[in-house]
């Protein structure tokens, strides 16, 4: 069994349903310390942190990955407990399998052997891990980047171990992410019979025709690096249950997922001038969860490229596709980030899971990568 298999196993084993640590970064970080890092405990609220360095000069490299999970959905529908690692067909199941416990094992062993082999190496080797990348991320990532701010400590390379992989592994390297800003939506109107429509204001009626506009709506065309930007309902509720009924209010929440093209400032206006102008009597309340960044390409994502290529025979695409992560904490700091994983098909889905080779194949292409960057001496 290779390094990194039984390590994954051993995370795997550890629940750890956000905000939960479940014993992985003391695992992790045992580990690290004894190769010679110094760890660096951050806790914040209920959120686990570390931030784990070795050596002084720079540049500095970092992985940074996240040791919380997703709940588990129907145990029912699991072929085996999620928290004990199980593999059937070259496959390792478990909860956090490719979301991301086997990226952090690689990033781990692949250090280890990296250290080995070079106890002097050039730079300085760091690890960024947390709690609370699946939860809200507020006392997580962007907690101990502010106190890295603070202090006057810089990122210049930043590898993210998220399962960026699409279809095999090493196809697509993320070098950004949309923004997300997200409306919690009420519309008030007047309830009343469905006999007496002209004693009540429906709000489903009224905002009816807005919804139908902001959903039509070609809000851009993105650009060389992003896709457009996207609007999207994720909830919405009105009425009493009675079916004679015209509810007096009506909640919606919706998310936009926001490309360079777009600013918060130009959305909200954009919305909220829509609204008013359908005569939508609303309360709007805004949450912005990340910003879009990008990182050009350039040292980081070149020696990423090359390492996929030489280990695993393909060429990546870069991409800044999907959700969030948290490179957006990062990024602003001035460093390059890039995602590379593992294949994304089974995260946060019942019997979630990973090909036993690319456990053992990621190892490698993180070490490819160290040996890149930081192999010279200091």
């Amino acid at each position: 069994m290779s390094a990194a298999l039984e390590l994954t196993q051993a995370l795997l084993s550890r629940a750890s349903v956000s905000p939960a640590d479940g014993g992985c970064q003391e695992l992790m970080a045992a580990r690290l310390h004894a190769i010679g890092f110094e760890v660096e405990r951050m806790p914040f609220g209920p959120v686990e942190n570390f931030w784990a360095k070795r050596g002084t000069s720079g540049p500095l490299f970092c992985f940074a990955g996240h040791t919380d999970v997703v709940p588990t959905g129907p145990l029912g529908d699991w072929h085996s407990d999620p928290f004990v690692p199980a593999i059937r067909d070259g496959l390792l199941y478990g909860r956090g399998a490719a979301d991301m416990k086997s990226g952090l094992a690689a990033m781990i062993t692949a250090t280890e052997q990296f250290v080995t082999r070079h106890p002097r190496h050039r730079g300085t080797l760091a690890f960024l891990v947390t709690s609370d990348e699946e939860g809200p991320s507020v006392d997580g990532t962007r907690r101990v980047v502010e106190v890295l701010k603070q202090r006057g400590e810089h990122i210049d390379w930043c590898l993210v171990g998220e399962p960026a992989s699409e279809i095999r592994l090493g196809d697509t390297i993320k070098i950004g992410r949309r923004g997300s800003l997200s409306g919690r939506l009420t519309v008030h109107g007047v309830q009343g019979h469905v006999a007496y429509p002209h004693k009540a204001d429906n709000p489903v009626h009224a905002l009816a025709p807005a919804l139908a506009e902001l959903t039509a709506r070609s809000w851009d065309q993105g650009n060389q690096h992003f896709q457009p930007t996207t609007f999207q309902v994720s909830n919405i509720a009105a009425g009493t249950g009675a079916p004679n009924v015209i509810p007096g209010e009506l909640k919606a929440r919706f998310n936009i997922r926001f490309c360079t093209e777009q600013t918060v400032d130009s959305l909200q206006a954009t919305v909220e001038e829509l609204l008013r102008r359908h005569k939508v009597n609303f309360s709007l309340d805004w949450f912005i969860s990340g910003y879009p960044f990008l990182t050009a390409p350039g040292e980081l994502s070149a020696a990423a490229s090359r390492a996929v290529h030489e280990e695993l025979g393909i060429t990546p695409q870069l991409s800044t596709g999907g959700g969030t992560s948290d490179g957006r904490f990062i990024a602003p700091m001035g460093a390059q980030v890039i995602e590379l994983g593992v294949p994304n098909e089974t995260i946060h889905k019942v019997n979630e899971c990973v090909r036993v080779v690319d456990i053992e194949r990621l190892h490698c292409v993180y070490a490819r990568i160290l040996e890149s960057l930081l192999a010279g001496r200091t």
